[in-house]
């Protein structure tokens, strides 16, 4: 708005500096993700709130990603101690569904619930499968005792690595207890993201 020229030259040379240092800072990024270089963490502070999956996972679920490998050896028992890590694992599967990606695989590699869960747990993983197959969605599970990393792939070479995988959040403190439904307002556990990029996507 305003008519000093010497101003408006200044303002213009200003604007013309900080779009020419985006598209350098662009340039870097792209540099390192084709190089495999890319890395960015994110910490997650102890009772933090905030950190819902679409918060997280978001930005990398860009319309091209259509298929998706989840590491976690602890996606069990809905009624473990403090875990929920069924239900975290259907509503990160929700959040997939919601779009803008178009999702048409799941890989699953988890292990076993050990005892008495195991019978429950497969069958709540059938039950995902089964209403995942709804949405035209394909989920495959497999099973592994050996495996201990935690980390999740999409078909666009991002991978995210979560400490505590998608179990970060805190047991609710009663059934009506805000946070309870909206994950963004969940306390979390501290933990820490390592978000890498890679042109070259393992499968399971």
């Amino acid at each position: 708005a305003t008519k000093d020229e010497a101003k408006k030259h200044r303002y213009r040379q200003k604007i013309s500096e900080y779009m020419t240092r985006a598209e350098d800072i662009k340039k870097h990024i792209e540099k390192e993700k084709q190089e495999g270089k890319y890395h960015k963490q994110i910490r997650i502070e102890e009772n933090a709130t905030g950190f819902g999956y679409e918060k997280l996972f978001q930005e990398y679920l860009t319309e091209i990603v259509s298929e998706v490998w989840v590491e976690d050896p602890y996606i069990r028992h809905v009624h473990q101690a403090s875990r929920y890590s069924l239900y975290n694992f259907l509503r990160f599967c929700e959040m997939l569904v919601k779009g803008p990606c178009k999702v048409k695989t799941i890989h699953l590699l988890t292990s076993y619930d050990e005892g008495s869960g195991r019978s429950q747990q497969i069958s709540s993983l059938e039950e995902i499968q089964q209403s995942l197959r709804n949405y035209g969605v394909t989920l495959n599970i497999a099973f592994s005792s050996s495996i201990h990393d935690r980390e999740i792939r999409f078909n666009n070479g991002w991978m995210i690595k979560i400490g505590r995988g998608l179990d970060y959040f805190k047991k609710p403190q009663g059934r009506f207890s805000i946070g309870y439904c909206d994950f963004d307002l969940r306390p979390c556990h501290e933990t820490t993201v390592d978000v890498f990029h890679t042109k070259h996507t393992k499968k399971i």
